[in-house]
């Protein structure tokens, strides 16, 4: 009952995608089945946020590694904590769609604990350098713990730029909204406890870690394994999609980037457009919002960077890389404060 219905679910919710095509899962084979059979075994269903990746097998194969050895698999801090930093942190990068998924799954895990509250707490403020404190569990556990905020980082940009504001369909009756997100989360939570770590690694082909990433992965090697292979992926497919220019000046505004929105509107990056090739400028209109105010990616962005790159593997290509280069800059601060002698 629990596969069937996860069906039902995803084929909505799967028709809600924005701005590319989706492969559903009665016609996917290969490489994206073997990640959509997984995700059903392990996630309860395709959900969009992974799906919306399918035009580019390796890439969903890297975006759900991601996500399964963060947030699926329990580890040591358990899935509640996990759930609890994946809601603060999509509230916190304005993501309202993640916000509500999440939400949905730890209220349903009846979780209220002082962990859970600190986890929260602690999402909230962690996007943020001049904020962010320590990872309120013992240090064995921060890998897990930080691994989900940077997965969430990532999956919440997507998100804002392909998925509604709201994983309920817009056509959904008022009063029935709340039994869909009710099963949307018994579904996502109904595979606790039962998934053990490292069986997404094989998936994609062995990679060395960053520094970044191991900085505070630590001990989690599935976690840290598992971003070296995504990483990996995820860069070679921006190299041809990210224009050299575009890619030096997300970096460069990362690099002095501490967390929190830019100014208000665009004017912000109407400088640093400027200087790019006019070639490039769509580009780096659609690669710098993604960096640092994805929720305000609109249709006409989209557009007008389809003019000169149309295809759906260039889209995917150019905003997982930026996503996932600024949700690996914000864990670069995530550990930079554990003081010497905390809770081990």
């Amino acid at each position: 009952m629990r596969h069937a219905l996860g069906r039902v679910l995803s084929r909505r919710a799967l028709g809600g995608i924005r701005h590319v095509r989706v492969v559903g899962e009665d016609s996917a084979n290969g490489l994206t089945a073997r990640v959509y059979a997984q995700a059903r075994q392990d996630f309860g269903l395709v959900a969009p946020p992974l799906a919306l990746h399918s035009g580019l097998p390796k890439l969903l194969a890297a975006c759900w590694m991601m996500l399964r050895e963060t947030l699926v698999v329990p580890g040591d801090s358990g899935r509640a904590v996990k759930e609890a930093v994946a809601a603060a942190v999509s509230s916190a990068n304005g993501c309202p769609y993640c916000v509500e998924v999440h939400e949905s799954v730890l209220n349903g895990l009846k979780a209220a604990s002082p962990s859970v509250a600190a986890a929260t707490a602690w999402g909230r403020t962690c996007l943020d350098a001049s904020t962010v404190a320590p990872p309120p569990v013992p240090a064995r556990q921060t890998g897990e713990v930080v691994g989900v905020a940077v997965t969430f980082g990532y999956l919440n940009r997507m998100a804002n730029i392909f998925l509604p504001p709201s994983p309920v369909p817009a056509q959904t009756p008022g009063a029935a909204g709340k039994y869909v997100r009710g099963a949307l989360g018994w579904m996502l939570r109904g595979a606790v406890g039962d998934v053990r770590a490292g069986l997404s690694l094989d998936l994609l082909p062995p990679a060395r870690p960053t520094a970044d990433v191991l900085s505070w992965a630590g001990g989690a090697h599935e976690v840290s394994d598992a971003f070296a292979r995504a990483s990996a992926e995820i860069e070679r497919a921006a190299d041809q999609a990210v224009p050299p220019a575009v890619r030096a000046a997300v970096r460069e505004v990362l690099d002095g980037w501490t967390g929190g929105p830019p100014g208000l509107g665009r004017g912000w990056m109407d400088p640093l457009v400027a200087e790019l090739p006019p070639a490039d400028r769509a580009a780096g209109r659609l690669a710098l919002l993604t960096a640092l105010a994805s929720y305000r990616i609109d249709d006409d962005v989209v557009e007008e960077y389809r003019q000169g790159a149309p295809g759906d593997e260039a889209l995917l290509s150019l905003t997982s890389w930026v996503a996932l280069t600024a949700a690996r800059r914000t864990g670069e601060w995530m550990t930079a404060t554990r003081p010497e002698g905390s809770q081990e």
